[in-house]
């Protein structure tokens, strides 16, 4: 295991990040907590608040551009993930007020959940890490970044078939999403090459690459995923069995999905990820369609955790 480089820095100013929607509008709740607690703290914010995804980017990376000591989201992991876009390679560090469904980000750096105070007041009295970030590249040159998990095969048609649903509503989208994909499981032909050499071609359920542990609210899906080591953890299910998907599920949570023979793990810098017809998904959110390579960039974030 690397070490992880960590420092302490005088916190004066933020641009405090919110997505009111995340947490079924909870984080408007919690921004609101947050930026009551820095001014207590005499914090200077600047509160930004995007309409859409786009109008929260060019928000943000003004504030960038004036100058910050740090930028803090409240929400979830998909406005984190916007986040990354403009801070991936930089020196502002990242401060978390987790106010999602999932908070994957949160879980994998001990950030307080549901109290809002504590959280900002780890981004005035915390260390700075400095972690890897994920790399997806296509193949026009297009860049992303995310912080979690990558994921492809029945993850990411699930997904797919929720994003085209408009009823029912929350998480029971997600639910009937899933038992519809469910019934047309199937191996799906991927073709993996590892670090530009070792290629495999492999029937799959899905694929998942790791930069940290879990995904989709605490699944464990690359249990021994290290967020400092310059690698991604691949997790693979080979199994097109319903049983034994329904039975390997409640592992995830656990971790000990990977003990079982239908799963098998592999641990790379970069991976070239193709299969005909699916989309690839990180932090939750939408990616690009395959073909895609993924790769651990190391020390591409700062972030903010709770003091030692």
């Amino acid at each position: 295991m690397n070490p992880r480089p960590q420092n302490r820095r005088v916190i004066d100013r933020v641009a405090l990040l919110t997505n009111p929607a995340a947490g079924h509008g909870n984080a408007r709740h919690a921004a609101e907590r947050a930026l009551a607690r820095f001014q207590q703290r005499g914090i200077d914010v600047q509160h930004l608040v995007g309409a859409d995804p786009g109008h929260a980017r060019r928000l943000l990376d003004d504030a960038l551009a004036a100058g910050t000591d740090a930028v803090v989201v409240a929400g979830g992991d998909g406005v984190i993930s916007l986040a990354l876009q403009s801070l991936a390679l930089g020196d502002v560090p990242l401060g978390i007020i987790p106010a999602g469904t999932g908070n994957d980000h949160a879980r994998e750096y001990g950030l307080p959940t549901g109290d809002p105070e504590a959280a900002a007041d780890v981004v005035v009295d915390g260390r700075i890490e400095t972690v890897d970030l994920g790399r997806i590249a296509g193949d026009d040159g297009a860049v992303s970044w995310f912080g979690t998990v990558m994921a492809a095969g029945f993850d990411s048609l699930v997904s797919d078939r929720v994003n085209r649903m408009r009823w029912p509503h929350g998480r029971m989208r997600y639910n009937v999403a899933m038992v519809a994909e469910m019934s047309r499981l199937r191996l799906l032909p991927f073709r993996l090459t590892f670090d530009d050499d070792e290629q495999l071609e492999i029937a799959l359920t899905l694929a998942a690459f790791g930069n940290t542990r879990s995904y989709g609210g605490g699944m464990l899906i690359c249990p021994d995923a290290d967020h400092a080591d310059g690698l991604l953890d691949v997790t693979m299910v080979h199994s097109d069995s319903r049983a034994k998907l329904i039975r390997l599920f409640p592992t995830v949570f656990k971790g000990t999905h990977v003990l079982l023979d239908e799963v098998s793990s592999r641990r790379a810098s970069s991976i070239r990820v193709e299969c005909p017809g699916i989309n690839a998904y990180a932090d939750g959110d939408y990616v690009r369609p395959l073909p895609v390579t993924v790769s651990a960039v190391p020390g591409a974030l700062q972030i903010l955790r709770p003091p030692l």
